[in-house]
């Protein structure tokens, strides 16, 4: 069993020179490895100052992939220094209706229906009264 280290001392190591990553709760030093790794060192990179794990298994690494994080283990990391991940709920608003086309169709219907079975309740009327 390694060393226990903080998300800011892990943190330090966050460049080409120094490279260290938080997977699975273990803390790797990737840096000979920025070079070889086939996604490019700049994934490596990026991965660095946080909890790596999601990153590395989304990927979906190989056997051989997770075999040889071994050779790169440096120690664990204290877990209760990695903030917990919080669900992003986006702020209440209205609902915006992009295309108002569908509404103004309603309201022009909502008027013109009426109008036009008074017209021709008048016609009928009309009609009606004038063959009487």
């Amino acid at each position: 069993m390694g060393k226990v280290y903080n998300l800011a001392e892990v943190s330090t190591h966050n460049n080409a020179k120094d490279c260290w990553l938080i997977i699975s709760g273990k803390v790797y030093d990737v840096t000979k490895f920025l070079e070889d790794h086939p996604g490019g060192d700049d994934v490596l990179l990026s991965a660095t100052g946080k909890d790596a794990t999601d990153d590395f298994e989304d990927v979906g690494h190989s056997n051989s992939a997770r075999a040889m994080l071994d050779e790169y283990y440096v120690g664990d990391i204290d877990s209760s220094t990695i903030p917990t991940k919080v669900k992003y709920t986006p702020p209440k608003q209205p609902h915006y209706n992009q295309d108002k086309t569908t509404e103004f169709i309603i309201k022009i219907l909502q008027f013109l229906v009426p109008m036009i079975i008074l017209g021709v309740a008048v016609g009928v009327r009309f009609y009606t009264k004038q063959s009487a």
